[in-house]
């Protein structure tokens, strides 16, 4: 069974498949044009209320992907998800540079994670 969640014409936010959640990516709908450490705490806000919805929360990421619009405020979005971050709880991740979506983005951010 496939359960879908937030969906719309083009994609799920949230898609459920077995113990597995996988997020659509994350960008900052509540701070466009913002800092990439403002983007990233918004990110992660609407990273955790799906999990939550999905019934499950950060201490079960597997994998995380972000992809930054210039690699070097690496550092800057690293202080925010360091923060984030459930200690002992790091998933498999990957950064890249990568032109986003729509300029006033800086961030993206997906997600795999565990129900149990």
């Amino acid at each position: 069974m496939i359960q879908r969640m937030e969906t719309n014409q083009r994609m799920s936010q949230v898609v459920i498949h077995g113990n597995t959640v996988y997020l659509a990516g994350q960008v900052a709908f509540d701070a466009p044009g913002a800092s990439v450490a403002e983007q990233t705490k918004d990110a992660l806000a609407r990273i955790d209320k799906f999990l939550a919805q999905a019934g499950t929360d950060k201490s079960k990421l597997l994998s995380a992907t972000i992809w930054l619009s210039d690699i070097g405020t690496f550092d800057e979005m690293n202080a925010i998800w360091d923060a984030w971050v459930s200690p002992g709880n790091q998933p498999a991740r990957a950064c890249v540079e990568s032109k986003l979506a729509a300029p006033q983005f800086n961030v993206e951010i997906g997600i795999i994670a565990a129900l149990d």
